[in-house]
């Protein structure tokens, strides 16, 4: 039975996947020309990231259910107001769609694969996505400081690459040198249930449930007396510990 489910899953899957991006991209690419005649640049980039949210929702709530769902959880009802740095694990390449379950305008920290992706990657790159390990460190903490102060969050997977077991991997500094400069709240994101949406080496989709849960905010405050070594290390234990939680339930 699981068999037919997972064809069945795939078949249906892909080809709505394929024809929802060329959708997006042909429609995304015409708003923009239309837009830069009449709107300043600033409103332009926070209705390309509102449309990338849609499609996003989409693509993780629609288009795989019932056979994928999710399950998202909000402990930070009491967080101070944004932008903020969303901190998240790193599990499958299905992770950035998730970042679609948060009502914010959110630019994405990415690895240089996702800008390589056929129409994916320019969408990425008309958003303003930040590929860290293609611009110096100090430009990168420039554009993260300029989006902070315009108001949009950004999201990190600091990990760098999605983990191949369930293990939550070291961090990398760059996001939280940035946090100290910023003073933005760090909101920790777990993730887990996405490992085989695809698994590794396979582009098959599996039937699940993925839970995403956002935890209390970590103020500037709270972390302001901190290394980006002591920080990147707090906020990797506080994430391994609700991801083994959420594993075993």
């Amino acid at each position: 039975m699981r068999i037919f489910k997972i064809a069945f899953l795939n078949l249906v899957f892909y080809p709505l996947f394929i024809i929802l991006t060329l959708v997006a991209f042909v429609n995304l690419g015409s708003l923009v020309l239309f837009l830069v005649l009449f709107l300043p640049k600033r409103k332009i980039f926070k209705l390309i990231r509102q449309a990338i949210r849609w499609y996003g929702a989409v693509i993780i709530r629609i288009l795989p259910y019932p056979l994928i769902r999710l399950d998202y959880k909000n402990y930070g009802t009491n967080d101070p107001a944004g932008p903020y740095l969303f901190v998240c694990n790193h599990r499958a390449a299905s992770d950035p769609f998730l970042m679609a379950v948060f009502p914010y305008e959110i630019v994405q920290v990415v690895n240089i694969w996702p800008f390589r992706l056929p129409a994916l990657g320019i969408i990425a790159k008309i958003a303003g996505y930040l590929s860290v390990r293609e611009i110096p460190y100090a430009e990168f903490a420039a554009r993260t400081q300029k989006l902070i102060s315009q108001g949009v969050s950004i999201a990190a997977f600091p990990e760098g690459t999605r983990s191949r077991n369930k293990s939550v991997g070291q961090f990398h500094s760059a996001i939280f040198r940035t946090a100290l400069e910023t003073h933005a709240a760090i909101v920790p994101v777990c993730i887990t249930g996405n490992e085989n949406v695809p698994p590794i080496g396979s582009g098959f989709l599996r039937p699940g449930i993925i839970k995403i849960h956002r935890l209390a905010a970590i103020t500037y405050e709270q972390y302001k007396g901190f290394t980006p070594f002591k920080l990147k290390n707090y906020l990797r234990d506080i994430i391994a510990k609700e991801v083994k939680i959420m594993d075993r339930q």
